[in-house]
Order: C-alpha cells, then structure tokens, then sequence
C-alpha cells in the first residue's frame, strides 16, 4: 500500500486509547524508515470516552497537506463499538484497508480489505492500562504495519523513541504481537 506515494490513515478512537499517539508514532516510524509524514488530531468534546479522530499521512515525498482527510486509504479503530455510533466507513476508499480492535471478524462488509486483531486483549497481557482502559494503540499500530506492508523494525524503534523506558519496551512488545496477530481478510 505505502508503494503509491502518499498514504492516508485516518484513526477511530474514544479519548484516552491513544488514538493521538498512534498517529504521532506512525509518523516517527515513517522518518526512521526514510519517509516523509504528517500527524494532527481532531477532537470534540475533550474527556475520556468521547470520539476522537487523528490523521496521519506517510509518503516518500514532502507531506505539505495539513488538512483532514476526508478519503482515507487506510481507518484504524480502536473501538470495535464506534462503527455502530459513528460512520468511521465514511469516505474510505473501494480498495482501502479497515484494521480494527475486535476479537473476531467484525460482522460490517465492504469492497475493502478487513484486517482485525484483539489490541485490547494484548494490551491487558502487557500491562498496559491507564484509569481501567486498555491502551490498545500500539498494539493496532503493529495490526497496521502487517496491513499496509510497513517495516514492523522502523515501528518498534518509533515506540520505543516516542515513549521511551520500560514501557516504551512493554508498548514495543505489543506492537510486534499485534503485527503476529492480525488477520486480514477481502
């Protein structure tokens, strides 16, 4: 996927997931693998468990679009629950990619490929809980790289450079758990 130029990823997820920080991940995971890219949030009301949306871009050239991305080829979501309140489907491209939190197939179709892996099942196994809720993002971050064909190493050194420490560490193992667990399905 990222061998067309420029790659849209459009993040689903409820404040306090990681939503934000996975898309500020996946761009310092771009710079190490020699891309180029861009992340920005987009927030409503600002408390845990509200929706919350984040853009990032990654292409081979400079990104000097800063706006929001209204067709994404990619839509991570962090919730499994969000596709029944919001149209996190809206404006994704017929070949694009949907990699999801959910423990099995979702039960939602469409024309494009469905990749899905249980991020929040992997979060509670690596200790990685803040007020009660799973941080999934990591763990989705690695679903993403197996989804898109991106180097797993650049991810993990991203984690690991963005978070830092111990946890850095645990967030780094996630991911590449993610990246083993997914299953993407037409």
């Amino acid at each position: 996927m990222l061998n067309k130029g420029l790659t849209e990823i459009r993040f689903h997820g409820r404040g306090g997931q990681g939503a934000v920080t996975a898309a500020n991940i996946l761009v310092v995971a771009a710079y190490k693998a020699g891309l180029w890219g861009t992340a920005f949030p987009h927030f409503g009301a600002e408390r845990r468990g509200a929706p919350v949306t984040a853009f990032a871009r990654i292409s081979k050239r400079r990104v000097r679009v800063r706006s929001m991305i209204r067709h994404p080829d990619v839509i991570v979501v962090l919730d499994p629950a969000l596709p029944k309140l919001v149209n996190v489907f809206e404006g994704l491209r017929d070949d694009g990619r949907v990699v999801i939190n959910s423990p099995k197939r979702p039960d939602f179709r469409g024309p494009w490929m469905t990749c899905y892996v249980d991020a929040s099942k992997i979060a509670l196994d690596y200790g990685l809980v803040m007020a009660g809720w799973p941080l999934v993002n990591t763990a989705i971050l690695g679903a993403l790289a197996k989804a898109i064909d991106f180097p797993m190493k650049h991810v993990t050194e991203g984690i690991q450079e963005y978070i830092g420490g111990v946890s850095g560490r645990k967030n780094a193992a996630a991911a590449e758990k993610g990246f083993s667990e997914v299953v993407c399905v037409e």
